[in-house]
């Protein structure tokens, strides 16, 4: 399934981020020496999150090459980032790929989502 991965649709990207973030307990942020890497778009800063290690490090090139993978247990999401991020008004960049930053939604919908998927 990962092999097709660049041929998902955003919305496809977020239910396989979804997913992978319950079954793992974790999200993957990337870091640099000034904390979490933010993304601008033309309306709005964006936390990017991936689903695994490897996906985010395959995303830190160029610019990005010294940046750190980074994994945050969902308990220590769900307490402290959701709200952090909604406080300082930044959203979430769905899983972005190397060519696009693909669904951009709030720190509050990721929560809802998350917190869904582990009911099911």
């Amino acid at each position: 399934m990962a092999d097709n991965i660049a041929q998902f649709t955003p919305e496809q990207r977020l239910a396989f981020l979804v997913k992978e973030c319950v079954a793992n307990q974790q999200v993957w942020i990337l870091t640099d020496q000034d904390g979490c890497v933010m993304l601008n778009t033309e309306d709005e800063d964006c936390t990017p999150v991936w689903p695994s290690e490897t996906y985010a490090q395959d995303w830190a090139t160029g610019e990005w090459a010294d940046c750190q993978p980074k994994a945050i247990d969902l308990n220590t999401w769900h307490s402290r980032w959701t709200q952090g991020l909604e406080d300082d008004d930044v959203a979430i960049a769905v899983f972005p790929s190397e060519d696009e930053e693909g669904l951009v939604i709030s720190a509050q919908e990721f929560d809802f989502e998350l917190r869904t998927k582990v009911k099911q």
